[in-house]
C-alpha cells in the first residue's frame, strides 16, 4: 500500500509564501499525472496545479504566476510554490497521484492566509 504523506502547511501573512511537499512512500509507477487540488470551506474540491507525465504543467487562472508545482522523482516527493499568498488561498490542501492502476491522495493540509 503507497503511502503519500503531505507537510508544509501553516498560517502565513497575505503577501507571504508556503511550500507543500508531497512524499510517496515508494516509487510510482504508470504514473498519468502529479497535482495539488484544495478545498475552502463550503466549497467543492478544485485544481490548483497539475503536472502531466510529459512534464506539461496546468494552473487555475486564481493561481497563474503565484504558484508554482514541481517534482523530485529520485525523491518520489512533489512541491507546490505558493508565493503573494491572497486570503482567498485558505483552503485545505490535498496532493494527488495519478496512475493507470489509481489515484494515491495525501490526507490533506492546512493553509490559511490572514489578511
Amino acid at each position: 500500500q503507497v503511502q503519500v504523506v503531505e507537510s508544509g502547511g501553516g498560517l502565513v501573512q497575505a503577501g507571504g509564501s508556503l511550500r507543500l511537499s508531497c512524499a510517496a512512500s515508494r516509487s510510482m509507477f504508470s504514473i498519468v499525472s502529479m497535482g495539488w487540488y484544495r478545498a475552502a470551506p463550503g466549497k467543492q474540491r478544485e485544481l490548483v496545479a497539475l503536472v502531466t507525465r510529459g512534464g506539461n504543467t496546468v494552473y487555475a487562472d486564481s493561481v497563474k504566476g503565484r504558484f508554482t508545482i514541481s517534482r523530485d522523482n529520485a525523491k518520489n516527493t512533489m512541491y507546490l510554490q505558493m508565493d503573494s499568498l491572497k486570503p482567498e488561498d485558505t483552503a485545505v490542501y490535498y496532493c494527488n497521484w495519478a496512475t493507470y492502476s489509481g489515484d494515491y491522495w495525501g490526507q490533506g493540509t492546512q493553509v490559511t492566509v490572514s489578511s
